[in-house]
């Protein structure tokens, strides 16, 4: 069973600023991590390996920094990994990352499972996983909150959605998106940060992957961020103390617009 897990490197979000100016995440003096729900998928793709062989490889997107977000995973568990990066990819919107990633997919060759968080904590839109799903033209289960079988012939997985939850099966190659129920993460063990330490991570670039300028970064992605801007934290606010019945007839007033009585 040969599993890729797509990973990305985010800013730490304790320390996440915005330039309101430019429309972009403040990256540089930023501390950067793995995102931390591709550790559930990442964790679930080496579970499923363990119980039926095969191997797991991480790949990512970005500047040359983020190949540490790669030897993490390696450090975790990954079986090998590989790093896009070149310059015509920078600026790329969910469509054109989606498109790049899946391209790396094919380059690998006899894949039968993509695995990725259902997010990036810095981008929250949750289309990554289904974009790369779409540019392989493979179906998708989003939302995995346990995978139950895994085979040659299919996958059964749980996928959770407002108020309940569906079972669905589906033939691979697949492409999921793992939610944290899934499993508990495991820790780096000393193995892997030695093999982390020394391994050397591949980088292919826009050639590499047979891809064209117009498909990729800036000018391949069709969607497009207008503004971006931190929320205002209101400086002021009422108290108001009291019986129950006396706040709770105040504060209808204020959503009235009425004076209290």
């Amino acid at each position: 069973m040969r599993m890729v897990v797509a990973v990305k490197q985010v800013p730490d979000t304790s320390e996440v600023r915005i330039d309101e100016e430019r429309g972009t995440l403040v990256r540089e003096g930023v501390p950067s991590i793995l995102n931390p729900f591709d550790e559930y998928a990442l964790e679930e793709a080496m579970r499923w390996r363990d119980q039926l062989g095969g191997s797991v490889t991480v790949v990512t997107m970005g500047p040359p920094q983020a190949e540490a977000v790669l030897r993490e995973a390696v450090a975790m568990g990954a079986d090998d990994a590989v790093l896009l990066s070149d310059r015509a990819f920078a600026g790329a919107d969910t469509w054109a990352t989606s498109h790049t990633l899946a391209k790396a997919v094919e380059r690998l060759g006899g894949v039968d499972v993509v695995m990725t968080g259902k997010q990036a904590i810095d981008g929250d839109t949750a289309q990554t996983g289904p974009g790369i799903a779409a540019s392989l033209d493979w179906p998708q289960i989003t939302f995995v909150g346990k995978v139950r079988e895994l085979t040659e012939d299919g996958i059964v997985a749980e996928r959770y959605v407002e108020g309940g939850c569906e079972v669905v099966r589906s033939s691979l190659p697949v492409v999921i998106t793992v939610l944290k129920d899934a499993n508990t993460p495991r820790l780096p063990s000393l193995r892997g940060k030695m093999k982390a330490r020394k391994m050397e991570v591949p980088v292919w670039g826009i050639d590499d992957l047979g891809l064209t300028p117009d498909q990729v970064g800036l000018d391949g992605s069709p969607t497009r961020v207008v503004r971006i801007m931190t929320p205002e934290n209101p400086a002021s606010g009422e108290i108001h103390r009291g019986e129950p019945e006396e706040i709770a007839r105040l504060i209808v007033d204020q959503l009235l617009g009425n004076e209290a009585d």
